[in-house]
């Protein structure tokens, strides 16, 4: 039965056509899925995502709140799953869903109380403004890395085991470097009601003052945990799912195999880069408390300084901080946008595959 299996999968890898196939040669074409279509399906990964892990960061946030209120000037961090996004309390009274009245004695309380009081809606608060820059990050990051990888491995080979890094590497810079102006504007317009017009000039006198340099502040500490988490990350998932269809006896992964790889490979990233994830929270805090007091930023901000003082002052643990929240968030968000992903992809290409038929 086991020699069987294994005729059965070699059969089906001599069928397969691959890339570099003669046009003349035997054999069914290689069914392609577009970049209309690769955006198509990063954006739902996108929204499925945010959908999911959204409640477990507000639920938090609510709960660190009524254990320290937060008072007007002070930051947060909000995630929707796919993106760390710094929010300002200037909002007074319990009007802002962040200091919503309420006693929690747990997660699972806390839960069932927002729901029971607040109705169910109150879980994904704060979501619509912070999914205006995560789904476009997100659809710039999955399109160029599977476009960037599908062009290496025309050049260098499907084997070649350092492509899933290079293209990696290349698309988280690639989405970083768009979203971080972007990220500075809204950041901005949280802290009170902007016109176009007033946007418009807060980012002129911004780059009259300080160049358009100026606009990607906070880069550098974003890059130093992103790229990293992006080369592991991408390099973790492609050997897990190998070694996983491997194991089953699959030559194509199914949604379990996916959804498996993205969550263990994400976990293993989250974990190596939070050091660097604990100093860009620190940094994008310290930065916005220096900018709307108007007092000049210290020299002792760089990535480097700050990672010392963490050092000095909580010992080589400082930098790990918030490690069990960042892999219970991590690892479920992985899990669900890459199977997700996937899963738009394989549905694409079945649909180009009926239109050839006909």
């Amino acid at each position: 039965m086991l020699q069987t299996k294994y005729w059965n999968i070699e059969l089906r890898k001599r069928l397969k056509p691959v890339k570099n196939m003669d046009p003349e040669a035997e054999g069914p074409p290689i069914i392609k899925v577009t970049p209309l279509q690769q955006m198509l399906a990063s954006c739902t990964g996108a929204i499925m995502t945010s959908l999911m892990v959204t409640p477990f960061d507000v639920v938090k946030i609510r709960l660190q709140a009524q254990n320290n209120p937060f008072p007007k000037g002070k930051c947060f961090l909000y995630s929707n799953g796919l993106m760390d996004h710094l929010c300002v309390c200037e909002e007074e009274g319990n009007k802002a869903w962040y200091k919503k009245p309420g006693r929690f004695q747990g997660t699972l309380d806390a839960f069932l109380k927002i729901i029971r009081n607040e109705g169910i809606k109150s879980l994904w608060s704060g979501l619509p403004p912070t999914l205006v820059m995560a789904v476009p990050a997100t659809v710039i990051y999955f399109t160029c890395y599977d476009q960037l990888t599908a062009l290496l491995r025309s050049k260098l080979g499907e084997s070649e085991s350092r492509i899933p890094i290079v293209a990696g590497i290349v698309a988280r810079v690639g989405a970083v470097t768009v979203i971080s102006p972007l990220e500075l504007i809204r950041t901005k317009m949280q802290s009170k009601k902007f016109s176009y017009e007033e946007l418009h000039q807060f980012v002129s006198k911004k780059v009259s003052e300080d160049g358009w340099i100026s606009l990607w502040r906070g880069w550098a500490p974003t890059i130093l945990r992103d790229v990293p988490f992006s080369a592991m990350y991408w390099y973790n998932y492609e050997v897990l799912k190998k070694w996983l269809c491997a194991k089953s006896g699959l030559y194509e992964p199914t949604f379990m195999i996916n959804f498996t790889s993205g969550a263990l490979s994400g976990s293993f990233a989250a974990v190596v880069t939070l050091p660097f994830d604990v100093v860009k929270t620190q940094k994008q805090t310290q930065l916005w408390i220096y900018e709307s007091r108007k007092i000049s930023m210290p020299l002792q901000m760089s990535t480097w300084a700050i990672m010392k003082n963490i050092v000095a002052k909580n010992g080589f643990s400082g930098l790990f901080t918030g490690l069990i929240p960042r892999l219970i968030k991590i690892a479920p968000a992985c899990a669900v946008m890459i199977s997700t992903y996937e899963f738009g992809k394989s549905f694409f290409q079945k649909q180009n595959a009926r239109r050839q038929q006909y």
